[in-house]
């Protein structure tokens, strides 16, 4: 689950990079990358980050357990 939550950060991180290229300087990063080479490959792409999007709302919801070993292993040095 490490390893998919590190995955999805990354994936979301470029997304989220491009978006603030095109809403800062109109220069979408993706589509300079990729639109040459194919426009399909360039859909891929946009898909991957829409489905690592929509996946990482739900691990919103899904208990970190590193972070609630971590919080009662502190709890219980504090008692």
């Amino acid at each position: 689950m490490k390893t998919f939550k590190t995955v999805s950060l990354i994936v979301i991180i470029i997304g989220a990079i491009n978006w603030g290229l095109i809403g800062l300087f109109d220069f979408n990063l993706v589509g300079f990358l990729f639109d040459n080479i194919s426009v399909v490959l360039s859909r891929i792409i946009y898909s991957v980050v829409g489905i690592f999007g929509i996946l990482s709302l739900i691990l919103l919801f899904v208990p970190d357990d590193e972070f609630e070993y971590t919080h009662h292993r502190y709890k219980k040095e504090l008692e």
